[in-house]
């Protein structure tokens, strides 16, 4: 009898420890990817292109990013538009986010000019019903 509260003992001590070192382990191979951890971004995705494609990926990105926002923003408006939001656009307007992240993380490292502010560069598109 007294060996079987030993055992249990030692298992219900043991499985703490073993869930923080596992916790530990990830955490330190997951900070090891520069700026962050992405989930849905390749953090080396950008990394051969020139100056000139990271400016025309972010322009891109940019625009999705908008017009995810408005997707989201005009989905929350709607009776149980809270949970279409996250359940159709939310993962997408994350990825996206994640993506623009990573351009801004390699324009820095290669030093390429500072594009213009995205409002600068053209007007906001008009809404027409």
């Amino acid at each position: 009898m007294l060996d079987r509260m030993v055992k249990l003992r030692d298992l219900v001590v043991a499985r703490p420890l073993r869930l923080a070192a596992l916790c530990a382990l990830l955490g330190g191979c997951a900070s090891g990817a520069g700026d962050g951890p992405y989930f849905f971004a390749d953090a080396g995705k950008y990394q051969f292109h020139n100056c000139d494609q990271l400016a025309a990926a972010s322009k891109q990105k940019l625009t999705r990013q908008r017009e995810l926002k408005e997707l989201i923003d005009k989905a929350e408006q709607a009776a149980g538009g809270q949970i279409v939001s996250v359940l159709a656009y939310r993962s997408d307007y994350v990825a996206v986010n994640e993506e623009l992240q990573v351009i801004d993380s390699t324009i820095r490292e290669k030093k390429c000019a500072a594009s213009p502010p995205p409002s600068a560069a053209s007007p906001p598109p008009s809404k027409g019903r």
